[in-house]
């Protein structure tokens, strides 16, 4: 029997990739490794460091005693320190070096940076990857006429590869945020306890010689640089701006997951049901959306996730409080695991979507009389016809048939209504040309394909198709 909580985004949503990132191995063996670039470039730098102290160190990076940490942080009440000490016990020949100068945000905040920018990097490959079997879907359904919808009321035509566009461009804009805060990610650095460097002032004695510290600390680990200065942690801010990122993606899937549901509804698509899949434990015969619905529960999560660390940065006393602690353990990695999930769930959507062209033409023919009312006009102005008189016929005749589809369930006849209307003197077969010949959906499958050409080509050109999906969807 399992009597202990469970954390459900790791047991059903997320991927083993994204939790390793944030699992304590990843974590605690970063913080050793950040032990050993600070030791490496002190001893540059001309502290007394052995390289045997070094290799020591190097050879005791992965094999982390959890237990013994474990003890000593019972005793300390301080989880840094508990690791020092467990480290210092695997290498004693380092231990009087190991975090020389160093406070806890040294390996805290800098190991949160370097995770931070990994889990991006594994979001930014998911919606390569996602924008990859987007150019497949709008260039397969360039010319899938289907309608579009304002305030999900009938508008005009569009098809189904243009309508996959729009959902794609979110994604486009996002990739473009993910990549812009990725790369702009530093490292902290090693500013001492409050940013002023003092402790590594005093070690090194001069100020060049921490400037270079900083450098030889950064490129070690992956990084172009440190932020120029701090208080005791780097800006809160800086959660702020990654969190919202994910918060956009959070949003551009839950546009998605929402018009697939509306969608469902009027049965011109599914998403992926398996032949055993059962959609209501009480009525046999649904299909419910619950990928989709999915995707929008735990969007919904992320976007609110975005929440702490925008409350949390305003909330920073002077040089730091300790109040930021606590929630960025679980706010952060939450809402990286959260929003895994999320694109996996998006890409299964997608990549199994059916699309049932004889339902979008049956609501295309139900609405395309009164859409057709513009190019009818149009065609009796060109022959002589008064606009406004026509127009003014017209709208009546519509507003009539709008009366009886909605008020007495009758089939759409505006089109006959129109032909035998004396006043407009137009025969059904001018009619049924320019039903046959209009262009009712406009640019929708040449920009479709221009968007793919020029806009998704270039980010996939390089995408092997290759990413890990081992979740349950």
């Amino acid at each position: 029997m399992k009597n202990s909580y469970v954390n459900p985004l790791c047991e059903r949503y997320s991927s083993k990739q994204m939790q390793s990132l944030f699992s304590p191995d990843n974590k605690f063996s970063t913080w050793r490794k950040l032990w050993v670039a600070l030791a490496e470039s002190e001893k540059e730098l001309g502290i007394d460091i052995t390289d045997s102290q070094i290799e020591e160190m190097k050879a005791h990076i992965y094999d982390i005693d959890y237990d013994l940490a474990s003890m000593y942080e019972s005793q300390t009440r301080h989880d840094v320190m508990a690791h020092i000490k467990t480290f210092g016990d695997a290498c004693p020949l380092a231990k009087p070096i190991i975090h020389l100068g160093a406070t806890s945000c040294y390996v805290g905040d800098n190991t949160d940076i370097i995770i931070y920018k990994q889990a991006l990097e594994m979001v930014e490959n998911r919606l390569i990857a996602l924008l990859s079997l987007f150019y497949d879907f709008a260039i397969k359904n360039k010319d899938l006429n289907t309608l579009s919808y304002t305030h999900f009321q009938p508008a005009q035509p569009t098809t189904m590869g243009k309508r996959a566009t729009l959902w794609a461009q979110d994604l486009v804009f996002d990739l473009q945020r993910v990549k812009e805060v990725k790369n702009s990610l530093k490292l902290l650095g090693c500013k001492g306890t409050t940013g002023t460097g003092a402790s590594f002032y005093e070690l090194l004695g001069s100020e060049e010689k921490v400037i270079k510290l900083e450098q030889l600390i950064a490129n070690k680990m992956g990084f172009e640089g440190c932020y120029s200065v701090s208080g005791q942690t780097y800006s809160r801010k800086i959660d702020y701006f990654i969190l919202s990122t994910l918060s956009g993606i959070a949003q551009s899937a839950t546009k998605f997951a929402t018009d697939i549901r509306l969608l469902s509804h009027l049965k011109e698509v599914d998403e992926p049901f398996e032949s055993g899949q059962v959609g209501s434990s009480a009525m046999a015969y649904k299909r419910n959306p619950m990928r989709s619905e999915r995707i929008c529960s735990l969007s919904r999560l992320v976007i609110c996730e975005a929440l702490n660390p925008a409350i949390t940065a305003s909330n920073q006393w002077f040089e730091r409080t300790l109040d930021d602690s606590a929630n960025r353990r679980i706010s952060i990695p939450e809402a990286f695991l959260a929003i895994d999930g999320v694109l996996i769930l998006y890409g299964n959507v997608l990549k199994g979507l059916t699309c049932y062209p004889l339902v979008m033409k049956k609501h295309l023919q139900q609405e395309l009389p009164f859409m057709a009312t513009e190019n009818i006009m149009m065609y009796l102005v060109k022959k002589g016809g008064d606009r406004q008189e026509i127009h003014e016929v017209i709208r009546e005749l519509s507003v009539e048939t709008a009366k009886d589809v909605k008020t007495y369930g009758k089939d759409n006849n505006l089109i006959d209504k129109i032909v035998k209307d004396s006043r407009l003197n137009i025969t059904r077969e001018e009619v049924d040309k320019i039903l046959n010949e209009g262009n009712f959906t406009g640019l929708a499958s040449s920009q479709t394909v221009r968007f793919c050409e020029q806009v998704l080509k270039p980010i996939i050109k390089d995408f092997d198709g290759k990413i890990n999906t081992e979740v349950k969807v």
